[in-house]
């Protein structure tokens, strides 16, 4: 399941009646909406890099976060008659709370089980989380009415409606607030620290235990905004984490898995490619550019474009 459900944009085809001047248009539309949709990519991809900074184990119940994020603000919204904005809080709220459930399961078992069986273990929290949303909400597809109403806005020779520019301000915010985590807090620089030498890290007094929880929490939170932000674009269900975890651990290896500036490349680059791929006369296989990419990468160079050295965060 992709992000371009309601993409009612032609295939991307040169036009003899239009020219160049069609083409390049076109061609526009389809970066713009291909930015748009790698952003949503770059913020699960900073949920992979959160976890795997802290734990060294890759949690493949990343994409479910996405889900819930925009599953329960539909919820709210509608069964508690909450204004949009606080069932929006109220939804990151819930799937911190979730993550940070899930972090403390791995803390349980960190010290105990292989990185392999950790991975496991969020597969099984993944497929428990899918199942529980179609339990509660059942398997219809849901709309989380836009953040602001207006009409679409021209963009050189294209258009966004005002969703886009939700997505790239609430993005942008997110990864100034990732950099920020890493940089300028006390919180960030004990997940460097624990990422680079946990055995050193408890040495100097940093609790490891509630690093990894942390992550957890930070890593469902930003899952849980980045399922909001898309939601009013292309409708929520219980199950649209999967593909959307799945794009965005592609997004993560693709710009070296445990760097959050490849993580955002990662992201775009993914969404472009994707977005110019439905473009053509086999817009039916978009899917799958996200997972040629991944194993080009892994063949060419494993460690991703900004891989290979100490994790940057």
């Amino acid at each position: 399941m992709g992000l371009s459900r309601h993409s009612n944009t032609p295939p991307l085809h040169y036009s003899i009646s239009g020219g160049i001047v069609d083409f390049s248009d076109q061609l526009l539309q389809y970066v713009l909406s291909g930015l748009t949709v790698g952003l949503v990519y770059a913020a699960i991809a900073l949920g992979f890099t959160l976890i795997f900074n802290a734990t060294e184990i890759i949690n493949l119940a990343q994409g479910e976060f996405v889900m819930l994020g925009g599953m329960c603000a539909v919820f709210f919204l509608a069964a508690t008659g909450m204004p949009l904005i606080l069932a929006v809080i109220a939804a990151v709220i819930v799937v911190a709370l979730v993550g940070g459930a899930l972090g403390k399961a791995a803390v349980h078992r960190l010290q105990k089980a292989s990185q392999i069986s950790l991975i496991i273990i969020t597969v099984g929290a993944s497929i428990f989380l899918k199942g529980c949303a179609m339990l509660l909400w059942g398997k219809d597809a849901l709309l989380l009415p836009a953040f602001s109403e207006g009409d679409s806005v021209a963009v050189g020779g294209a258009t966004m409606v005002p969703q886009d520019f939700w997505v790239f301000g609430i993005t942008g915010l997110m990864v100034l607030a990732f950099y920020l985590l890493y940089e300028r807090t006390t919180l960030g620089k004990a997940m460097k620290a624990a990422a680079v030498n946990k055995h050193g890290a408890r040495l100097v007094g940093i609790n490891v235990n509630s690093i990894v929880v942390w992550a957890f929490v930070l890593s469902a939170a930003m899952g849980a905004v980045g399922g909001i932000i898309i939601a009013p674009k292309t409708l929520t269900s219980y199950d649209v984490g999967t593909m959307l975890g799945l794009k965005g651990f592609c997004a993560a290896v693709f710009g070296g898995l445990g760097s959050g500036g490849g993580a955002i490349v990662g992201g775009l680059t993914l969404g472009v490619l994707e977005s110019l791929g439905a473009g053509t006369d086999y817009g039916a296989y978009k899917d799958a550019i996200a997972f040629t990419v991944l194993l080009l990468i892994l063949f060419v160079k494993p460690t991703g474009l900004f891989g290979g050295g100490a994790r940057d965060g």
